[in-house]
């Protein structure tokens, strides 16, 4: 028989759920940790502990399920998607905590935003929305990277020159998993980056160049589903 891991990395804490062919729960496990608070509306995980939790839970699911590793045929990923972290390609190290889609250092830029015009006259709130469906606001990742890129010292030119990649949680994980082999994300999560053209399904260039995120770092988009092919 064959078997399905579920990796569910959430907010406080990462679980993992086994099922088999059949649908029925063989194996379960749950780790919690905190947050940390920096400054007042900051919130920050490392994302060691966000790492090491998953790989824990998986190893007590599997342990609690009496099942061979290599029955699991698949791992599916949730995550708390907003969440934003930028790590080196070379030593998988993360430049700084992940930031926590709670967090609200980003709250001042949007509020610039909100009231800014693009040089062709056009309102940033409208093509924000056109291109991604979304509001300005500091949920998203957008400028929780453009934060980063700006004040971890030599971030940005290390972006400029590909040394680094970003990621919400589940490219992270994937990139752990795959021991840097896959620096991928699928288009659910891409779109609540604030940095995904959701019609053309592509990271939008005018938006990345607007944050100045280079698009190096970006992960490749997957799909899982065949609706992007429609």
């Amino acid at each position: 028989m064959t078997y399905v891991m579920a990796l569910d990395q959430g907010t406080s804490s990462s679980r993992a759920i086994i099922y088999s062919s059949a649908g029925e729960v063989v194996g379960t496990a749950q780790q919690t940790f905190d947050s940390v608070y920096p400054q007042d509306g900051w919130v920050e995980q490392d994302p060691n502990i966000i790492w090491q939790s998953i790989l824990q839970v998986g190893r007590d699911a599997i342990k609690a399920s009496s099942i061979e590793p290599g029955q699991i045929k698949a791992i599916g990923i949730t995550n708390q998607r907003e969440t934003t972290l930028l790590w080196d390609r070379q030593t998988d190290e993360c430049l700084y905590n992940a930031i926590v889609w709670q967090d609200r250092r980003g709250a001042d830029r949007c509020i610039e935003m909100a009231g800014e015009q693009l040089k062709d006259g056009r309102d940033l709130v409208t093509v924000i929305n056109q291109i991604t469906g979304l509001i300005i606001d500091p949920y998203f990742s957008s400028t929780k990277l453009a934060w980063l890129l700006s004040n971890v010292p030599e971030a940005q030119a290390k972006a400029e020159d590909g040394e680094l990649c970003f990621g919400t949680v589940d490219t992270f994980l994937i990139w752990k998993l795959s021991k840097g082999a896959s620096h991928v994300t699928d288009a659910t999560n891409a779109s609540r980056t604030q940095l995904f053209d959701i019609t053309a399904n592509q990271w939008s260039p005018e938006l990345t160049d607007y944050f100045a995120i280079p698009q190096g770092i970006l992960p490749c988009l997957l799909y899982t589903s065949d609706a992007a092919d429609e």
